[in-house]
């Protein structure tokens, strides 16, 4: 059966009936987190050698075999099937014949959609066909905000602001910075946005607005280090397009806001979160640099970089720093122009 992704959660934190559960998408983290969670719920523990059996893909022919065992201690079992695919077809239909209660958790991310075994499992009735995907916006905001909850953190609207569009794209990465900042406000359970850019402000994804501002900027030199940088600390591809859709959008809004009538004070105030105080010159260089026309021709080149990066197989670091290069050289020209 195909769960939607409002569901995910629900679903794996109460397994129920389940005797499969695929989970499968982009953002391994993810599929990481929420194996763990179904197999605590089914089992009580993830690591139980008695009732968890985690397989990698080296003794997938074992998956069979662990479905039917026993415990010889009593409880539900659970069978984890690391790096699943299409070549467990034959197992998978097999242990759906069997009279087992055992759950098996098969992780398989980059499963196509064109998949026979995604496919089997979405149209079983005893299967959860679960997708796991990157979460952005009001999603990401909302599970920033039961994390910290969860331990009694209240945070500022736009400190949530920016932060959801700091954080990595992979749940894990992005739950550990959550983890950090929970840790930071124990004492006082209140986070503002100057407590967040002194807590993560040394994280990769500030390299990445670093060369988002070096590039609307003209400053080709920096921004192509910057991009560099971002990579090498471990932001993806798809994460440093966002940081410059951010970027271009708040610019956008400033210079719609003057064309109406504001001046640029006014118009700058507008903006949540604020530009933070040591980016401000070069927020107001980018403005005398771009028009509401060039911001949104490169904002469309900007969503265009996100799709292509997120297509199998593209070389996103090429198209990356090639995307850099290309709105540096154009901030460049625009200011000669000036």
């Amino acid at each position: 059966m195909k769960i939607d992704a409002r569901s995910l959660s629900r679903v794996t934190q109460n397994p129920g009936a389940w005797r499969v559960i695929l989970l499968h998408g982009e953002d391994t983290g993810m599929i990481y987190e929420h194996a763990q969670n179904a197999t605590r719920q089914v089992a009580g523990s993830v690591d139980d050698p008695f009732l968890v059996a985690v397989l990698d893909k080296s003794v997938h022919d074992r998956l069979e075999e662990e479905a039917a065992a026993l415990s010889l201690m009593g409880g539900r079992r659970v069978v984890r099937v690391r790096e699943a695919g299409d070549t467990l077809l034959k197992a998978v239909t097999a242990l759906l014949e069997m009279k087992t209660d055992t759950l098996v958790v098969l992780e398989a991310p980059g499963l196509p959609s064109r998949s026979r075994l995604r496919a089997l499992i979405e149209k079983h009735p005893d299967c959860a066909s679960l997708g796991c995907y990157p979460e952005e916006g009001r999603s990401l905001e909302a599970t920033i905000t039961r994390i910290l909850a969860q331990h009694k953190i209240n945070i500022d609207r736009d400190a949530l602001h920016w932060l959801t569009g700091q954080l990595s794209a992979d749940r894990v990465a992005a739950r550990s910075e959550v983890e950090k900042l929970a840790v930071y406000a124990a004492d006082t359970g209140k986070l503002t946005l100057h407590d967040i850019q002194a807590c993560i402000g040394d994280a990769a994804s500030v390299s990445a607005e670093d060369a988002a501002f070096a590039a609307t900027t003209g400053r080709r030199a920096e921004a192509d280090l910057a991009t560099e940088r971002a990579l090498a600390e471990g932001t993806n591809c798809v994460s440093l397009a966002r940081a410059f859709l951010s970027h271009l959008h708040r610019l956008q809004r400033v210079q719609a806001a003057i064309r109406e009538g504001a001046n640029r004070a006014d118009a700058l105030k507008l903006l949540r979160p604020p530009v933070f105080f040591k980016r401000t010159a070069d927020f107001n260089r980018s403005l005398d640099v771009w028009s509401l026309p060039a911001l949104a021709e490169a904002l469309r080149e900007t969503q265009a970089l996100e799709l292509a990066c997120k297509q199998t197989g593209a070389p996103d670091q090429l198209l990356c720093k090639r995307y850099v290069a290309t709105l540096a050289a154009r901030a460049a020209q625009a200011a000669r122009r000036r």
